[in-house]
């Protein structure tokens, strides 16, 4: 198979679960002997070799900032349609060399690019939905008439025809309701690790975050649940690992509660130090009211360590928390909901990480990164991605 890989990052130029995505799809399907090229914006110093072993790395536009410089943490309006004209370029003279062309369906552009190369060539158009943004949240993203165009951008996305990838039922019966012709495809898995099960290593009074500091990670919101906590349990701690826009109001927060003294925020740290403190956290608080998949509570989980998500109508990282099995669903990202959900993982003790264990061991196959993989290879090999 001759592949097009379609995505405007490019991991380790920027981190994140997209990006970690189309890195490994396209060194597997390169070392199974396929002909991959990868289009991207650039992210590194011209003369840099972006070092993909066995694809065909592409730049179809400039290195330019992907996210406005103030808190909001949104994409900026530029990158994308640059973007996209990059790849409409490519695909109109290059597009006759692909069988696949396998795009994020964010930022959208470089998928309707795809759609009007289409019919001067034979390629098949292979989508990953990684969310389906609802009306009300593209409205808190851009605003009432940005949100509209953004809203209306999607929707004529999800009808391009397509062969359609999600990474949970959330998105995948939004992409139903936005008009999408035929049923997605999910992909369960995207967890790189050890599928064995975890020995539970014993746990220290430490609640942690690891992400970006982002608004819709929610992560100052940790911090007066941990105050709240502390009034039961006086010795509980956290660690907020990470950094992001929202860094500020996280150290603020600190201040504020008199937590400098219970509450370690080192900003970005090395993956060692995730590790450990993932395999040895009381548990993993994701406080997010979005999440596409939610990788860090599998992470958890392969560690033995329990997790707390919100419940929120676009966040699927909640699909994979088993109340009482691999953590708890608190109701909402208030202090009360936050710190009643850590305060029962503290009082449930070792059983819990004992069943997270279990959990893991049942689910690791479903949740690995290969079994999405291979779902996908065997698409392209039984032809069934062709539309």
């Amino acid at each position: 198979m001759r592949v097009c890989l379609v995505y405007d990052c490019l991991f380790p130029h920027t981190v994140g679960g997209a990006e970690h995505w189309y890195r490994n799809l396209g060194e597997r399907l390169a070392a199974d002997g396929h002909h991959v090229t990868y289009l991207t914006l650039r992210q590194w110093e011209c003369g840099e070799d972006p070092a993909v072993p066995g694809v065909d790395v592409r730049v179809v536009g400039p290195r330019m900032p992907l996210y406005v410089s103030d808190a909001s943490g949104r994409r900026r309006i530029l990158p994308p349609l640059v973007f996209g004209l990059g790849v409409l370029w490519h695909l109109l003279l290059h597009g006759r060399r692909y069988d696949a062309v396998h795009t994020a369906s964010f930022p959208y552009f470089s998928l309707l690019a795809a759609a009007v190369a289409k019919p001067l060539h034979r390629y098949a158009i292979v989508v990953d939905w990684h969310e389906v943004w609802s009306r009300a949240y593209w409205r808190s993203y851009l605003g009432r008439v940005g949100g509209a165009v953004g809203a209306l951008v999607q929707r004529c996305c999800a009808r391009v025809p397509q062969r359609a990838f999600c990474f949970s039922r959330l998105h995948a019966a939004r992409l139903h309701g936005e008009g999408l012709r035929g049923e997605p495809t999910v992909l369960t898995g995207e967890y790189v690790g050890s599928l064995e099960r975890p020995q539970p290593a014993p746990a220290r009074d430490v609640v942690v975050f690891a992400g970006r500091h982002i608004p819709e990670k929610r992560v100052p919101a940790l911090l007066p649940a941990l105050a709240h906590a502390r009034e039961s349990a006086p010795g509980l701690g956290a660690e907020i690992l990470g950094d992001g826009p929202e860094r500020p109001r996280v150290l603020a927060e600190i201040e504020r509660l008199g937590l400098a003294d219970a509450v370690d925020a080192p900003g970005f740290v090395a993956h060692t130090r995730v590790e450990e403190a993932l395999r040895t956290a009381l548990c993993m608080v994701l406080p997010s009211s979005r999440e596409g998949y939610g990788l860090v509570v599998v992470e958890a989980a392969a560690r033995g360590t329990p997790s707390v998500v919100v419940a929120g109508e676009d966040n699927a990282a909640t699909e994979l928390v088993d109340d009482g099995e691999n953590g708890f669903v608190a109701a909402s990202a208030s202090a009360e909901d936050l710190a009643a959900a850590i305060l029962r993982v503290r009082e449930a003790g070792p059983a819990l990480r004992e069943a997270t264990a279990a959990w893991f061991e049942r689910n690791a196959q479903r949740l690995s990164l290969e079994h999405s993989l291979e779902t996908v290879l065997t698409a392209y090999e039984r032809g069934t991605v062709a539309v």
